[in-house]
């Protein structure tokens, strides 16, 4: 039996500049970190040549190519595996739907690891990034980027690469553990009952690259800001590039238009020194491509910068307030173990 652990991630800057169209030509940057919340496969030879597949519901084929799971087709005909195994999903997160977490590139990364596994073969963790970069964008279609595959394989906290061109460089932060435990304390994230697909969002920001690049350009650069400021140990500078990002979006204000991208990242830099001398928090966001807005979030929202009274539970509630989310899900906010960076 062969058991797999893949994290998932939060995205926090740069989202959209990961995607081919964009990045071959321009160069993108994310800025990206594993959770402690993570998806599990199971691989077990059966007694018989049939395929058993264990998620949302259950199939038993005997060919792979009568699958309906695209991940788990696609992931046993790439590693060889043609018939007598049973496969489970499992997941930390409600993940049904989409949950704005990466969960699809979980899912395909830890099926590739404990399908190499199965076979004997022990594969490095940027071969199962770009393995799983070719199921999800080249043999499944889906209109994504990169940076949630090579998160999931590689883990903690990075500064990740794209192009020009094909090539894709990942490097950890290398924070401390203070800065850590610091950069812990200014995030905290919800589940908001609400899931959805990204990829109908996705699809239209890959038809409109070029009409949104100086908003692209922007995030890109918001996300090598970050970095240089964390690096420096600048861990209060998270909230206002946080909301900087979702400005140059068009989430807060769609009417509006992009701006002078220097004049913005002028304006960050204000912001992050207001933020250091004030505490002052960035706007409650959803998380995810297809979050649809402050005012409706979907999947997992975030909060970053929040400056509440001590106690976790308060600080939960009183977030989760500013979400607009449920009173039942506010009440389960201050319960619920939160997630953590990964280590």
């Amino acid at each position: 039996m062969i058991i797999t652990q893949t994290p998932l991630r939060i995205g926090l800057l740069g989202g959209g500049t990961d995607l081919p169209d964009y990045y071959r030509e321009h160069g993108g940057r994310v800025l990206n970190c594993a959770l402690d919340k993570y998806v599990y496969v199971i691989v077990k030879q059966r007694f018989d040549d049939d395929i058993y597949v264990n998620y949302s519901k259950k199939e038993i084929v005997s060919r792979v190519e009568d699958l309906e799971h695209e991940l788990v087709r696609e992931a046993m005909q790439m590693t060889g595996v043609a018939n007598g195994v049973e496969i489970t999903t499992l997941a930390d997160i409600p993940s049904a739907g989409g949950s704005g977490l990466g969960s699809s590139s979980a899912v395909t990364v830890g099926l590739l690891h404990a399908l190499f596994a199965y076979q004997g073969r022990q594969v490095s963790a940027e071969e199962l990034a770009d393995r799983a970069c070719t199921i999800e964008i080249e043999r499944c279609g889906k209109p994504i980027g990169k940076q949630d595959q090579y998160i999931a394989a590689l883990g903690g906290i990075r500064d990740i690469h794209f192009g020009p061109g094909d090539e894709v460089i990942a490097e950890e932060l290398g924070l401390d553990a203070a800065d850590r435990r610091a950069l812990q304390q200014q995030i905290m994230l919800f589940y908001t009952g609400v899931t959805r697909s990204a990829n109908t969002i996705l699809a239209e920001q890959n038809a409109n690259i070029e009409a949104t690049r100086p908003q692209l350009d922007l995030l890109r650069d918001l996300a090598g800001f970050a970095v240089e400021r964390l690096r420096s140990g600048d861990m209060d500078a998270i909230g206002p590039a946080l909301r900087e990002s979702w400005e140059a979006r068009g989430v807060e204000r769609p009417d509006r238009p992009g701006g002078d991208p220097s004049a913005r990242r002028g304006r960050l830099r204000r912001q992050a020194h207001r933020g250091r001398r004030r505490r002052l928090p960035a706007r409650h966001l959803p998380h995810g491509a297809a979050a649809g807005g402050a005012r409706e979030p979907g999947g997992y929202a975030g909060t970053a910068g929040e400056a509440g009274p001590p106690g976790l539970a308060r600080r939960a509630q009183r977030a989760a307030r500013h979400l607009g989310l449920t009173r039942r899900v506010r009440r389960r906010a201050g319960q619920q173990r939160p997630a953590r960076l990964q280590h």
